[in-house]
């Protein structure tokens, strides 16, 4: 999976830029800044691991005191300023601080990011350094908005965008977002760093619902290999530019935007399985016929981070053993002697037995770019769908050299 064209027309009110300030010893970009002209309603979802980088305690803190009004995101690549101790937070606070000078703003205004390998001290002084060239370099158009999604990539092959537009009140409101994301995905919100801009206006109180409500059907429901992120912060500012009237809550209007704002974070979210490290294939899991949506969800995770699963799709095995199995150890009752399974549109299992089919012809199907499979349960009417892709050689080759 590609991504789209570039976005011809971005969201109004907003700037973006680029540069390279010294974090990644490629001298590839790892600095980026996204401001909006005014004051915007923010929200952002963050990741639940335990161990949290300083930044997300930060952005958590300035969206708290800023109740929902904030400007600008600077991050940084390539560094994931966390677990080194107090500087870590010494560090995003300076960023805050410096950017907040130099775009003329208060550094709660400021949501300060950061990706890349944890526990090796952030030489904020490239950042600082940097921030007077980043602050002048800001544009509208596109180029600067691609050179932005670049500066946020680490173990990435490509920039990941999306954008979609809806109306309200007769005018044309705008959403573009990119994203970063190749390893260390899984749904425990967030799963990765994703920024999001719109000129849709909305209080910042529904936009926080909203964006809720919309990562869990996108960004929760992808997973590359299991593990969660320190860092993962999904982030929107909605700068209400387009001059349209504020969107209301369970209006026509809002379901208008919430769906075209899932349409981006959908496309992004599967932008990342494509890309995960090393992988070939997207995979897609539907879990069908469960008691409820939560034991789909649980049975479809289950099979989506399943080793033996995601390997035998890496060689475009049909052995859908590992996927009866791998439901079965999901913690679900189910009866398997009524369930069905399906591999690639080719019914395999129905009933506590294999089905006769053409494994040459299950093989090709299996080496596609995407592949669905399905596990009815014939237990209930609830779903779930998870998205992820096969594991191979080359996964375990980028994260066994990581650091060195």
């Amino acid at each position: 999976m590609r991504p789209p064209q570039p976005p011809a027309v971005l969201p109004r009110g907003f700037r973006f830029a680029a540069t390279a300030c010294g974090l990644k010893k490629t001298g590839a970009l790892d600095l980026g800044m996204l401001v909006s002209d005014e004051p915007a309603s923010a929200a952002a979802v963050f990741t639940t691991n335990l161990v949290q980088a300083a930044p997300v305690v930060l952005c958590r803190k300035h969206l708290r005191k800023a109740k929902g009004r904030l400007r600008a995101v600077v991050v940084n690549s390539g560094n994931a300023n966390c677990s080194v101790g107090p500087a870590g937070m010494t560090a995003a606070r300076a960023t805050a601080l410096r950017a907040a000078a130099e775009l003329g703003i208060t550094p709660q205004e400021v949501f300060v990011c950061s990706t890349g390998v944890i526990g090796v001290p952030l030489p904020a002084e490239r950042i600082l350094a940097a921030m007077p060239r980043l602050a002048r370099a800001g544009r509208g158009s596109t180029r600067s908005f691609l050179e932005f999604a670049h500066a946020i990539l680490t173990t990435d092959t490509r920039p990941k965008w999306a954008a979609a537009t809806c109306r309200v009140g007769g005018k044309t409101v705008r959403i573009a977002g990119c994203t970063k994301g190749a390893g260390m995905i899984h749904p425990r919100m967030a799963t990765m760093l994703a920024f999001l801009a719109t000129d849709a206006a909305i209080a910042p109180g529904l936009l926080q619902r909203t964006l809720a409500d919309v990562s869990k059907r996108t960004f929760n429901t992808i997973t590359v290999d299991g593990d969660s992120s320190t860092n993962d912060t999904v982030i929107i500012l909605a700068n209400g530019a387009s001059g349209t009237r504020k969107i209301a809550r369970d209006s026509a209007a809002h379901r208008g935007f919430a769906a075209a704002l899932e349409k981006v974070c959908h496309s992004l979210a599967l932008q990342i399985v494509a890309d995960g490290e090393g992988a070939q294939r997207v995979i897609e899991i539907e879990v069908r016929g469960a008691g409820t949506e939560a034991a789909a969800r649980r049975i479809a995770e289950t099979i989506a981070t399943s080793p033996l699963v995601k390997t035998a799709f890496a060689g475009g095995d049909p052995n859908w053993g590992r996927i009866l199995a791998a439901a079965g150890r999901a913690g679900v009752k189910f009866d398997p002697d009524e369930t069905y399974i399906e591999m690639a549109k080719i019914p395999v299992y129905r009933r506590g037995r294999a089905l006769p089919f053409d494994e040459n012809a299950a093989h090709r199907r299996l080496l596609a770019d995407t592949v669905p499979i399905v596990v009815d349960l014939k237990e209930g009417y609830a779903k779930a769908r998870v998205w992820t892709c096969d594991f191979t050689a080359e996964y375990v080759r980028i994260n066994a050299s990581y650091r060195t």
